[in-house]
């Protein structure tokens, strides 16, 4: 888990991690949480469309998914990480990069039972790194 402020870090540690899987073979993505909510909602108009997509995010050796919970997911999209993340749990590698603490996430997931459920397949086993407050884009070009 990659957490902190907008600007330090989360997106260029996440993306860098996955290219250097990649570079490793192993079988890596990034996503940012709107594309992995888009490409989900894209899968319902094929045939098996939904399983299929389940099986290609569910079977990545290493899955990075940023912006996490920049938006509060729909009743869909919470159905979809309960089952994504179901099916990753104990056998693969979740990086979130998320400006949200953890305490913020229970509501940002719409509470009730599914974010309990999408929660406890998370919290439980996760290396968190705190990636700070100082905004590099901002400091860079302050510097400029």
């Amino acid at each position: 888990m990659f957490q902190g402020f907008p600007g330090s870090g989360k997106s260029y540690l996440g993306s860098a991690l996955a290219k250097q899987a990649r570079q490793h073979r192993y079988r890596a993505h990034y996503i940012r949480m709107p594309d992995l909510e888009e490409s989900w909602a894209s899968a319902r108009d094929r045939p098996a469309g939904r399983e299929k997509w389940l099986r290609k995010y569910a079977a990545f050796t290493l899955l990075v998914i940023d912006e996490w919970l920049l938006d509060t997911p729909t009743d869909d999209t919470r159905t979809m990480l309960l089952e994504l993340l179901e099916r990753r749990y104990d056998a693969t590698s979740t990086v979130f990069c998320t400006q949200y603490a953890k305490k913020d996430w229970h509501q940002r997931l719409g509470g009730g039972v599914h974010a309990d459920a999408i929660m406890d397949r998370i919290v439980h086993n996760t290396i968190w790194i705190e990636t700070g407050e100082v905004n590099m884009r901002e400091h860079t070009a302050a510097a400029n």
